[in-house]
């Protein structure tokens, strides 16, 4: 049959159960871990000083490795790659789970990273090559976008639960039925379209440039928390990430099989989905980290109450994702869905710029994280579709694996940026209200709620720039037309006049 014919998995909605599976596993491991820290800081003896590495270790291997875990997915096949992630991934987390030092715990927790980067792109390569016909792949991406941007919140949730009623190493441990349910589902179920495979060669410089860049980016931010944004260390750092990022560009440029064709990012489209998607996460991973601050320091709420805190915002993302996006994606450019979304969720922010010691959760915190959900649930949805949508098949992992890159870094530079701009102004308002405080105790609450409200209306900044990239750089119309012959934006590709005629992945036989 040829390539375009128009064969359909009958499988492939089974299909989109244990890869929607394995995302949520991923998602969820970077947050869910944040709410045991301190409890395996205590059990394992970890300084306050080393506990960051247990969330940096995980962070510099995965972000570090996206790129290249998206290339071996082109590579050796996104079903092969899918499941050696899974695996991987679970083996990983029993020896964090069973960690009897902290060198143990920080060792797995690099592991993790390793194989969620083989894991994170093939998962959304395989949806890309899987779903082509236009209100099917709505549907697909809409249950795959509420689990990408809800599952940091269900991590918090899954977190506190297993803290609180079991101990730290379940929140390691409820990784394995997750990894060994979805690897034989996609060993039974999963079938990968034919043809789709890059069997280039391996780009080694590029792999080495993009890995020590991305980790030295990554791991700059890190310091720049800890250190400060002008120490010796930092700079250094972000220097080298500078140089070593752009001597990869000029090398993929040149290179015959590049570990990333320019042709991926250098679509307006594309670029623009994954600049706004990088920003919205700087936001959010802010977000989560002072909320949980302020609802178990200054509200006083358990590990517990502190996660169901959270699940309006799930249910806005899961409705937003699912119901709004889904629906109208094949009908609606996507700019006029990510970037309302996106404005909606700003909104949602800046009320929460309001907190102080005797905010109610029912009339501000509530409505906050509804309008929150709902916006981002509808704007990640277009997005994680149209970051995929029209690539080549034999760049589709490298496509992806842009969107996770985008999202990790995001995610570092939120939590370092926020922090920092949030610890300066707690320091600042402490030191002014010193003379006239009547309560040390108060004080501190008072400096850390107005650290907090600091750093989010530069949240609120950060998603109104992501609104205004939205709305610029996206321009292409609805994803609901055909599915001509699809194109990286490289040889043969056929341009798009902007109203509704964007290319797709060709549907692959077997």
């Amino acid at each position: 049959m040829p390539e375009n014919s128009s064969y359909v998995d009958p499988r492939r909605w089974k299909a989109l159960i244990f890869i929607a599976l394995a995302q949520l596993m991923v998602v969820l491991d970077a947050t869910i871990v944040n709410i045991a820290l301190p409890s395996a800081q205590s059990d394992l003896g970890i300084s306050d000083a080393n506990r960051q590495w247990v969330i940096t270790a995980y962070a510099l291997a995965f972000g570090g490795l996206l790129l290249f875990g998206g290339r071996l997915a082109d590579l050796w096949g996104r079903k092969r790659t899918f499941t050696i992630g899974l695996i991987g991934f679970a083996i990983a987390s029993a020896l964090g789970g069973a960690a009897a030092n902290q060198g143990m715990l920080m060792g797995a927790r690099a592991l993790q990273g390793v194989f969620g980067a083989l894991l994170a792109p093939a998962a959304l390569s395989l949806l890309a090559v899987t779903f082509t016909e236009a209100k099917e792949r709505a549907k697909a991406f809409g249950i795959f976008g509420a689990i990408a941007g809800g599952g940091g919140a269900v991590g918090l949730i899954l977190g506190g639960v297993l803290t609180e009623y079991m101990n730290w190493r379940w929140t390691f441990f409820v990784n394995i039925p997750f990894a060994v349910i979805a690897a034989a589902g996609a060993i039974l179920v999963i079938r990968e379209p034919a043809g789709s495979r890059n069997p280039s060669r391996l780009d080694v410089p590029g792999v080495l440039l993009a890995t020590l860049g991305l980790v030295s980016l990554v791991y700059g931010f890190t310091r720049a928390e800890s250190d400060g944004w002008l120490a010796a260390p930092t700079l250094g750092l972000f220097a080298a990430a500078a140089v070593l990022l752009l001597v990869f560009v000029l090398v993929e440029s040149k290179v015959k099989a590049p570990l990333l064709p320019l042709r991926v990012v250098a679509e307006r489209n594309r670029a623009g989905v994954y600049a706004s998607l990088g920003l919205a996460v700087i936001g959010m991973f802010g977000l989560f980290l002072f909320l949980t601050y302020y609802l178990q320091i200054v509200k006083g709420y358990t590990p517990v109450m502190t996660g169901l805190a959270f699940l309006p915002m799930i249910v806005g993302m899961i409705t937003g994702s699912t119901q709004i996006g889904a629906r109208l994606m094949t009908r609606v450019r996507p700019r006029l869905l990510m970037a309302p979304g996106f404005t909606l969720a700003a909104a949602g922010m800046l009320l929460l710029t309001r907190i102080d010691l005797g905010t109610s959760y029912a009339t501000l915190i509530l409505p906050a994280f509804l309008m929150l959900g709902l916006g981002m649930g509808t704007a990640f949805m277009p997005a994680m579709s149209l970051a995929t949508h029209g690539v080549q098949p034999r760049d589709a992992g490298v496509a992806s694996a842009m969107v996770n890159t985008s999202q990790q870094v995001g995610g570092a530079i939120g939590t370092a940026l926020l922090n920092t701009i949030a610890a300066s102004a707690t320091t600042t308002y402490a030191a002014s209200h010193a003379a006239g405080a009547r309560s040390l105790e108060v004080l501190k609450l008072q400096s850390m709620v107005h650290g907090y409200a600091a750093a989010i209306w530069w949240a609120v900044g950060i998603l109104v720039l992501a609104a205004l990239i939205a709305f610029t750089f996206v321009t292409t119309g609805h994803q609901g037309g055909a599915s001509p012959a699809a194109s990286g934006g490289g040889e043969g590709a056929k341009e798009s006049d902007g109203e509704g005629d964007d290319l797709q992945i060709p549907v692959m036989v077997h």
